[in-house]
């Protein structure tokens, strides 16, 4: 029997299909629109990527990816998904064209019927690479939306190559002036007016493969991106009908049916970023009896202007060094406390890893808490999550105060505790003391070793847990 490819055996297969497909779409879209349209389309497609890869980076600062995960989405739209697109596209037209005799029903057919189903199964196709694969980068419905919308992005930006590259050369062919161009008229359409287009279709999927990863069941798992995937279909093709519906149908379609699906969708992940931050704080409360994280810390971890803040002092302090160790802690939290959510939901077959995974975490957040506890407790008490106990002698002269954030004493949950890993100890703080400034972010502030051990309690399993899961 065949066993499963290694990781690094599937990340070389990976970026071996988008190295070929990458060259083959670049030499196609050059090949139709000649080598100085696709150098003006190339600049012009560029200006909307950045803006647009911000707001989903910013959408998913909750629980960040590595840049590199992100950056193999875009990939894979732009050269992969586009290269299935532009032939799958291609010899259903011409099959279509062959069939009816009449060319023009043959493009309108394949624009409304064919497109929206090959380019949306085709970008698609990096989500469920994800789901199958890297399930663990699906923990909630903001990380589906995320991968989606940097899939679609790089896929919108090789397609703005295309059509701008060809407006362009036509307008060349013709001596055009540049405010009666194709060339402006297409910029204006699609970099101006719809950029967010291909996001918005791919986004549906996007949160379909994210509701499957938080469910139990089978046929969930199934039907939630099939359903996702049919509504970006249904809504891509209304998009490719609009010039079909008369004089004003694109007008109508891009004012009643566009722009209130983006302000509807953008609502929406605004309120996924905020509920995925109120799971982390609950998640991560059942490691603050436990005793593995002190109160301070998980509310700064539930909040993202304090995480921020942290990596700030902490690079003020420590420099770039010390900033890189707070990142890497608040990302690890974080992924416990959804792994913990997303094991809860899914039960023990939908994380069949969560023990090894919990203490692999556990035991990076333990190498990492004496350096990065403190900043996020300081974080804490500046942006007044938890109240401050002061401690200032009555005879103390005036000046910098101590501070020692108030956590609540450490409690056995009443789970049956996990095996601690040997590399782990096990005794967790659960105070950290820090000193601060009487005034409110100001001074400067020095890290606090840990006050020390106070709990003897290793990692917990899941609620009701009859043992390691």
């Amino acid at each position: 029997m065949l066993s499963r490819p290694s990781g690094t055996v599937r990340t070389c297969v990976l970026l071996g299909v988008l190295a070929v497909s990458g060259a083959a779409i670049l030499e196609l879209v050059r090949e139709e629109t000649g080598t100085p349209g696709f150098f003006v389309g190339l600049g012009l497609a560029l200006l909307p990527v950045p803006p647009l890869m911000a707001a989903f980076r910013w959408l998913g600062r909750v629980s960040p990816g590595p840049w590199a995960y992100l950056l193999y989405c875009f990939g894979w739209g732009a050269c992969a998904a586009a290269l299935i697109a532009i032939l799958a596209n291609s010899f259903a037209t011409e099959w279509i064209a062959a069939s009816t005799a009449d060319p023009s029903d043959a493009d309108q057919l394949g624009s409304i019927a064919i497109a929206p189903v090959v380019e949306e199964t085709a970008k698609a196709a990096a989500l469920l690479l994800v789901f199958v694969f890297r399930r663990r980068r699906l923990s909630a419905p903001s990380d589906g939306l995320v991968i989606a919308g940097f899939t679609a992005t790089g896929f919108a930006f090789t397609e703005n190559i295309l059509y701008l590259g060809n407006a362009f050369g036509e307008d060349l062919g013709t001596g055009t002036g540049v405010l009666d161009s194709m060339t402006a008229a297409t910029f204006f359409v699609r970099i101006m007016l719809s950029p967010f287009a291909h996001p918005l279709f791919t986004v549906l999927t996007g949160l379909g493969f994210g509701a499957a990863a938080l469910c139990a069941h089978r046929a969930a798992r199934i039907g939630l991106p099939l359903l996702g995937l049919a509504l970006a279909m249904g809504a891509h093709a209304l998009w490719n009908s609009s010039s079909e519906l008369g004089e004003y149908g694109f007008y109508l379609v891009y004012g009643c049916v566009m722009v209130p699906a983006f302000g509807l969708l953008v609502w929406l992940a605004v309120r996924l970023r905020r509920r995925q931050l109120r799971t982390v704080g609950s998640e991560l409360a059942v490691y603050v009896a436990a005793g593995w994280l002190g109160q301070a810390e998980a509310r700064a971890l539930a909040s993202m202007p304090a995480r921020s803040l942290a990596r700030a002092l902490a690079r003020h302090t420590g420099g770039r060094a010390a900033g890189r160790v707070v990142a890497s802690y608040e990302a690890d939290a974080v992924e416990l406390a959804l792994l913990r959510h997303r094991a809860r939901r899914g039960g023990p077959a939908g994380v069949p890893e969560f023990a090894d995974r919990e203490r692999e975490l556990l035991g990076r957040l333990w190498l990492r808490r004496s350096e990065a506890g403190p900043a996020l407790a300081r974080a804490a008490v500046v942006e007044e999550l938890v109240p401050p106990v002061w401690e200032q002698p009555a005879d103390a002269p005036a000046g910098p105060v101590s501070v020692r954030v108030a956590t609540p004493p450490a409690v056995v949950p009443k789970t049956t505790p996990a095996e601690v890993p040997a590399e782990v100890p096990a005794t967790a703080p659960v105070s950290v003391p820090v000193s601060v400034p009487a005034a409110r972010r100001s001074g400067p502030w020095t890290p606090a070793r840990p006050a020390g051990p106070s709990s003897n309690h290793p990692p917990c399993v899941l609620p009701g847990a009859d043992g390691p899961r």
